[in-house]
């Protein structure tokens, strides 16, 4: 299993004590998930992705960019490996182009994901997870569909057709909005001024947060507009 965090704002916003300093922080849960992490930024019009295979809790680089990480829309992950070794290229989030993407999860039946997968984005895959084959997968139906909404509710759509073939819940942005699965892991999203945070779980005391329906996929804007696109 593995620790998920999004971030959309309207304006930059620091997430450090999400990241590294609330008691339920990605740098606190990675002393259990301590096989890699990873932090996309959005910054202007791109993503700027840090990966390293290192427990956050006792990286350096980690801490550092948490302390001064400014941005409208993050997604971070801490990994414990289920399946691939451990390794940069089996590293959350994944990047291919505009796409940023991060599962927690393990699916069981990657054969059936590859079949309905296009050789294009077969092909990308770099690494030996099934996160990474899944993230293909999603790309295969937002190709088809030629737009980022309609093709991930299509391929949630075909996921969830698959019956039980392990869990998928993932983040996935395309620079613009955020879209969140929830399917056998855990989701939350929280509710600040200005910001909206998604995460496997509740990452902080005395707060608003609110699970996301099993099943559920949900977009959220820098509007704090969170829209449920399929069930």
């Amino acid at each position: 299993m593995c620790r998920m965090l999004g971030i959309v704002a309207a304006q930059p916003v620091a997430p450090c004590e999400l990241l590294r300093d609330a008691p339920r922080s990605l740098r606190a849960l990675s002393e259990v998930h301590k096989d890699g992490w990873g932090v996309a930024v959005r910054t202007h019009d791109d993503w700027i992705v840090h990966r390293s295979t290192a427990c956050a809790a006792r990286c350096a680089e980690y801490g550092g960019l948490a302390e001064r990480v400014e941005t409208t829309l993050l997604i971070a992950h801490v990994r414990q490996r289920t399946v691939g070794e451990v390794s940069l290229a089996n590293t959350h989030p994944f990047r291919r182009g505009a796409f940023v993407f991060a599962h927690n999860g393990t699916v069981r039946n990657v054969a059936a994901l590859m079949v309905a997968t296009s050789p294009a984005r077969g092909a990308e895959v770099a690494g030996t997870t099934d996160s990474e084959r899944l993230f293909a997968f999603v790309l295969t139906h937002i190709d088809a569909a030629g737009d980022v909404a309609r093709g991930t509710v299509a391929a949630v759509a075909a996921l969830h057709a698959l019956g039980d073939f392990g869990s998928a819940s993932f983040l996935l942005s395309c620079g613009a909005r955020l879209f969140a699965h929830r399917l056998g892991r855990t989701l939350f999203t929280l509710a600040r001024p200005g910001a909206t945070i998604v995460a496997s779980e509740r990452l902080t005391e005395d707060e608003g947060w609110r699970e996301i329906p099993e099943r559920a996929l949900v977009a959220i804007d820098a509007d704090d507009a969170q829209a449920l696109l399929a069930a």
